[in-house]
């Protein structure tokens, strides 16, 4: 099975690799083809009367027309191939688009120009045939290497692994290929070296380099058993490390896939630009044999009228509108991936701008989820504190809860020795119980112990700590407190939020005084307490009902049902949960202050994109009738149309780029 998911991963690579040089074969192609027709170009236009008759000067010799049309033959066949070859596709897959459109512009413009050759009466159109193919080569050229850059960020993701790695079998070092690696193996890591593959540290300290991955500026220290992520940089400490995932299950690949995934997904925004450009292509295929029509209608030779209907075609061309929204989205989704924020869901982000409301979990997300025991109580005299401590961390071994991890790693730490437990049952939301010598055992939660007919003995310091009450038979014994500390980062993030005009709320599933002092402590708009995950969901349905556009900000299972439901769902969460399926983004780093900074990503995206939708649209919106000549006597010749086409789609390629400045 292990042997399947090395193989797995070199095809994976594979994969990523083949889309890349497909991508740059084309981009290849379209630049040797420009360069061609520049050169097969520039005697036609030498060569053309209507030149001359500008420059004032003659150069005509036997044949000329035939070398013309040889030249332009070459032009039309080799050069102009990638658009023919397009527009056969989309007439196929009935998808008439951009490539149908330029072909039919060329195509008239060559065939007409052909049938003057052999005598036709009119002018030919050869030179404005090469200079529009030129254009054209170049703007696909220039868009092509636009979308290239947006892939890059993927590839320099999956150069981040090394080829080789250092395996110990026995007391040997051998080097071995990565795509040999098993889970299991110990991996040596040498100072500064790349780590392989995610692991954990089995002997040796370090501080490991994670910033092209998480976005964590500083180097982090790792000690033994902590994690390690492959594609990191090891600092100064040589290592040992044990894999844990290679492959297709390691961190670095689940990142490549939800980018890829996102960068290949459309959004809302952007279906609604394809739609755009798809009626575009019509429109413009209309409008132009519209002006081919209304110049006959009007007594011009059909020489003049084929030109304006060539222009309205060109100057048409919806290039400018089919780029304005997946440039600035793939530049988006990869640059805010090495800052250590992952985009499932486009639409999700791209509309993180119209949030009013922000909901946070409380443990893990403002706070740092690491509980710990600040005090053990008895409360009655027949049992010591030691056999409340014993008592209750022999109940809460078998518990997953992290209160319950809290209390197992207190009593791990403190030597604590269990006791034998039978029976054991998870109380859900309320505790855990259990058998031990002969008597029933619970841990409850203090709204649990209301279904007992226990009340707790309030004191003061207990308020904005989270307690657990250990029952025996019925009977209150003792008591556990427990502390979580609010995270450094909570305060700017809410401050950030707020300062954006977004509410802050918090959900927990803590009791209502620790909840209040978090509130407090942070100055939230509000909180709800003592909640079990589907009030979670119910609390963020009734925010939307008031017409509230919400994120939900949670770092675990219990939160999945709110994320799904959220209008944007964002999972904090280090490590290889980063899989969350539930949210729509998804921040490495536990740093609630990503979630400002990723609304801000999100606002400034959609922005881009609307400005390039805008400007798309204006550019056409005024370039047809100009082109169809309502400004007659001013007419724009072919070529110049050709020229403002791709200054259009130029334009919309350094606006999406714009915005990776912007993105820090």
């Amino acid at each position: 099975m292990e042997k399947n998911h090395s193989h797995h991963h070199d095809l994976h690579t594979e994969e990523a690799h083949t889309h890349d040089k497909h991508a740059g074969h084309h981009t290849s192609d379209f630049k040797k083809k420009f360069i061609i027709s520049l050169f097969l170009t520039l005697p036609l236009v030498v060569l053309s009367a209507a030149i001359q008759d500008i420059f004032n000067y003659q150069l005509v010799f036997p044949g000329t027309d035939f070398v013309q049309l040889l030249l332009a033959s070459v032009l039309y066949f080799y050069c102009g191939l990638p658009f023919l070859k397009g527009a056969i596709s989309e007439v196929r897959d009935h998808a008439i688009g951009m490539m149908s459109l330029i072909s039919v512009a060329i195509s008239v413009a060559y065939f007409y120009s052909v049938a003057t050759v052999f005598g036709f009466h009119g002018m030919d159109f050869f030179w404005e045939l090469g200079t529009l193919i030129s254009i054209m080569l170049l703007g696909h050229w220039l868009e092509m290497r636009s979308i290239m850059g947006a892939s890059k960020a993927l590839s320099a993701l999956a150069e981040l692994i090394p080829k080789k790695a250092i395996k110990l079998v026995g007391e040997k070092q051998i080097e071995v290929s990565i795509n040999e690696i098993q889970p299991g193996d110990e991996l040596l890591v040498r100072a500064n070296d790349k780590i392989p593959t995610d692991g954990i540290i089995r002997s040796g300290e370090t501080h490991i380099d994670e910033s092209m991955l998480t976005g964590e500026s500083r180097p982090v220290k790792r000690v033994i058993s902590d994690p390690v992520i492959g594609g990191s940089i090891n600092g100064n400490g040589t290592i040992t490390i044990q894999v844990t995932g290679v492959g297709d299950e390691s961190y670095l690949q689940t990142v490549i896939d939800i980018v890829q995934n996102a960068q290949n997904a459309k959004s809302r925004t952007q279906n609604l630009a394809d739609r755009a450009a798809k009626w575009l292509t019509y429109i413009s295929l209309g409008a132009g044999f519209l002006t081919l029509v209304v110049w006959l209608a009007l007594g011009r030779e059909l020489s003049f009228a084929i030109m304006m209907m060539v222009g309205v075609m060109v100057i048409a061309c919806p290039h400018a509108l089919g780029l304005a929204i997946p440039l600035v989205s793939s530049n988006s989704i990869s640059k805010v991936a090495s800052n250590g924020v992952l985009i499932r869901n486009r639409t999700a982000f791209e509309n993180s701008g119209k949030l009013t409301t922000v909901v946070f979990d409380k443990t893990g997300t403002l706070t740092v989820g690491n509980f710990t025991v600040v005090r053990v109580l008895s409360l009655v005299e027949n049992y010591s504190k030691e056999d409340v401590l014993r008592r209750v961390t022999s109940l809460e071994q078998f518990s997953e809860h992290p209160i319950a991890s809290a209390i197992t790693n207190y009593g791990k730490m403190h030597e604590v020795e269990k006791h034998d437990v039978s029976h054991f049952e998870s109380l859900t939301a309320k505790g855990v119980k259990g058998v031990i010598e002969g008597e029933e055992n619970a841990v409850l939660s203090p709204k649990a112990l209301a279904d007992f007919n226990l009340s707790p003995k309030e004191q003061e310091e207990t308020a904005a700590r989270t307690v657990v009450y250990l029952v025996i038979s019925g009977e209150l014994v003792g008591q556990v407190e427990l502390a979580d500390e609010v995270r450094k980062e909570s305060k700017q993030a809410v401050k950030a939020l707020k300062d954006n005009h977004i509410k802050v709320f918090m959900a927990t599933g803590d009791n209502a005084l620790v909840a209040k002092q978090v509130s407090d402590e942070l100055q939230l708009d509000g909180f709800f307490a003592e909640l079990k995950p589907e009030e979670k969901l119910q609390i963020l349905t009734d925010l939307q009902a008031k017409g509230e556009y919400v994120a939900m900000v949670g770092d675990g299972v219990n939160d999945a049902p709110a994320l799904a439901t959220a209008n944007v769902g964002v999972a904090i969460g280090s490590g290889t949960e980063v899989a969350n399926e539930a949210a729509d983004i998804i921040l490495i780093q536990n740093n609630p202050e990503d979630v400002s900074k990723v609304i801000l990503w999100g606002k400034l995206t959609k922005r881009k994109m609307m400005q390039n939708l805008a400007w798309a649209t204006l550019y056409n919106v005024i370039a047809i009738p100009v082109a169809a000549g309502v400004l007659y006597p001013f007419i724009l010749p072919p070529v110049i149309s050709a020229a403002i086409m791709s200054l259009s789609t130029i334009i919309v390629a350094i606006n999406a780029q714009l915005l990776l400045k912007e993105i820090k």
